[in-house]
């Protein structure tokens, strides 16, 4: 069995993050780290609408990585929660904060409070692609199939 590779992220806490826990794994076969808000007051995000919620942190990703914000669903379950960008990217030349755009697609408002888990991050690894133009592409059997070709 192959060592599992481990990737280096480092990462800040900004003021409005400090006392809040950093990403983390709920469990130990979770894909992606749980992402906290850090807003100074309560957010109230009514339905139909969406809220740029601050988590508090900064990251530098390793060259070829990319950071992936993806919706929690136990908030898409709940609430209607999901993300208006999904996933987010966030690139590994970016320093800013990550933050989250919330979308409330539920049936009443959801209101948003320091601390509370409100998305995931996930680290994936990227291939360097070279792009070679051609004429035409080789056959498959789907050929130009697209959105609903399956039925």
């Amino acid at each position: 069995m192959p060592k599992e590779e481990v990737v280096n992220v480092k990462i800040v806490t900004l003021p409005h993050g400090k006392n809040l826990a950093l990403p983390s794994y709920m469990s130990k076969g979770a894909s992606g780290m749980d992402l906290y808000a850090a807003v100074e007051k309560d957010v109230v995000i009514y339905t139909g609408k969406f809220q740029l919620i601050p988590t508090g942190v900064a990251v530098a990703i390793p060259s070829r990585y990319e950071g992936q914000v993806r919706p929690r669903s136990g908030l898409a379950l709940k609430h209607g929660l999901t993300l208006l960008n999904t996933p987010g990217t966030i690139d590994s030349d970016y320093r800013g904060e990550v933050k989250v755009l919330l979308l409330n697609l539920g049936a009443e408002s959801y209101t948003v409070k320091k601390g509370e888990r409100i998305a995931q991050l996930v680290i994936q690894a990227l291939p360097e692609v070279n792009l070679s133009e051609v004429d035409e592409l080789p056959p498959t059997g789907r050929g130009e199939g697209g959105f609903g070709h399956t039925g």
